[in-house]
């Protein structure tokens, strides 16, 4: 069956979707890879890849190549699943014989509601959905099918679960695909060098963290690893794919976990002499951490989340202040870059944990940070909390128009506009110290890509600082 997995356009310049784990528009025009999406289409004879956000590829656009195929797996999320309705509705409309897939972290929470929102959507699938469309696409039926939702007869059936896969060797290379459906060029996230390219080497994620959307809906708690061959076979064949890739990035959940593996690793980098980074969390020790720069490690992106060590507790982050602290001090000796997330809304939150929060990073002083707003998404303990304590306001969309992070979640003592107000002051507090300033001027002055980048990053970034002011403003009233 003539497949294309697609990447829809829910919003513009939306990358919330296949392989982003907090979908939203990003204040900084950003774009990673729909690497779920990848691994089907290189399973799947006669597929194509279509990656709409980063390709500006229209909705009307979307559905004229969606004609020229059989089968259309889309990789929906929460903020966009209406957006995506829509579109699987028009092309169903501009042909009515086309199947369509709905695969991703929101159907397999929500598999019944998903198929009642519209009848364009044939059927949906739980977790892991890389063997369940491959099988669709080679003529196999529904019935016969683990880990879907259908309806029949009036009825919406449920297939026996799939379990997760384990030999993670035996699924094909994403890179290839790359390079055949994708345009590099197009991916950028401000932080990681330009152009890069990312995958995964493992799935899964053993942390309890209780807002993390991806471990507990989609790919699971069990960490499952490929083999450290198959990883530096990858990354040696995408270097010669793409000679003018600047880096490449790891997107595990965290790639850190197991530190034997992690060395093994980066004694098989080492020889490729290239430049990588990666997720992390704060339990990396200062040996690994040098031995990871002197293979090429550049950047790490790590979710500090919050200042306040009973917030951390209350959102069973497994990791310390102290510990934050310790890493940070580390990475800084090894030479390692760090990318800092943080939230705003966790359990517990408070006008005083915010202040602390900022403190927190004002010390560890990483070189790049995100402020996000706490978003609860349907199957995680977060969102359970949220709701049974009656802080979830179902009256309000999670993002604006765009795709932005709107709250969606108010505390006694903590309203929504004060939320967004403490995102943008976290920033500028951070961002706008003398020294912070100064290290962002030198890095620029002898770069001029550097300069015509933070030139557009500040102009986008002041745009939608302009839109939150208005929603603050309008919170007030």
């Amino acid at each position: 069956m003539k497949t294309l997995l697609l990447n829809p356009p829910s919003f513009e310049g939306f990358d919330g979707g296949a392989s982003s784990r907090w979908p939203a528009t990003r204040e900084i025009e950003s774009y990673w890879y729909p690497v779920w999406l990848a691994y089907p289409a290189a399973m799947i004879p006669e597929s194509r890849l279509l990656d709409a956000p980063p390709h500006g590829i229209s909705p009307n656009e979307t559905v004229a190549i969606a004609t020229e195929y059989d089968f259309v797996v889309l990789f929906t999320s929460t903020p966009g699943f209406y957006s995506d309705v829509r579109l699987a509705e028009m092309m169903k409309a501009a042909k009515p014989s086309l199947k369509i897939a709905f695969v991703g972290p929101h159907v397999t929470v929500q598999p019944e509601e998903s198929l009642m929102a519209s009848e364009a959507i044939d059927f949906v699938t739980h977790k892991e959905f890389d063997y369940s469309v491959t099988e669709f696409a080679s003529g196999k039926p529904l019935e016969e099918i683990k880990g879907v939702s259908f309806r029949k007869d009036g009825k919406i059936i449920h297939t026996e679960k799939r379990s997760p896969i384990e030999n993670l060797d035996a699924l094909p290379w994403v890179t290839p695909i790359y390079k055949r459906d994708l345009d590099i060029t197009r991916y950028n996230v401000p932080f990681l060098l330009y152009p890069y390219i990312s995958f995964y080497t493992t799935r899964g994620c053993p942390a309890k963290c209780t807002f993390c959307l991806w471990p507990q809906t989609f790919d699971g708690h069990m960490w499952r690893q490929r083999s450290v061959d198959d990883v530096a076979n990858e990354v040696k064949h995408a270097l010669e794919l793409f000679p003018e890739t600047k880096e490449i990035f790891f997107d595990d959940d965290t790639f850190t976990i197991g530190k034997e593996r992690v060395l093994a690793l980066c004694e098989r980098f080492k020889p490729l002499n290239f430049t990588w980074s990666c997720t992390s969390r704060v339990h990396v020790d200062l040996e690994t951490l040098q031995t990871m720069r002197a293979a090429g490690c550049r950047l790490f992106i790590v979710g500090f989340e919050s200042g306040n060590p009973q917030i951390l507790k209350n959102i069973k982050k497994g990791a310390t202040v102290e510990q934050a602290r310790e890493f940070m001090k580390n990475c800084k000796k090894a030479g390692i870059v760090v990318h800092g997330d943080f939230i705003i809304g966790l359990p517990g939150e408070t006008k005083e944990t915010i202040e602390q929060t900022l403190q927190f990073a004002k010390e560890l002083d990483c070189e790049t940070i995100q402020v996000s707003i706490g978003h609860a998404y349907p199957g995680t303990d977060f969102y359970n909390y949220v709701e049974s304590n009656n802080y979830l306001r179902s009256d309000v969309e999670m993002t604006d128009e765009t795709g932005h992070q709107l709250p969606h979640i108010e505390y006694p003592g903590l309203t929504r506009g004060e939320m967004m107000e403490a995102v943008e002051d976290f920033y500028a507090k951070y961002y706008f110290r003398p020294r912070i300033v100064a290290r962002i001027v030198k890095n620029a002055i002898f770069d001029a890509e550097e300069r015509r980048r933070l030139y557009k990053e500040a102009r986008e970034y002041l745009s939608l600082r302009a839109k939150r002011k208005e929603f603050v403003t309008s919170q007030r009233g």
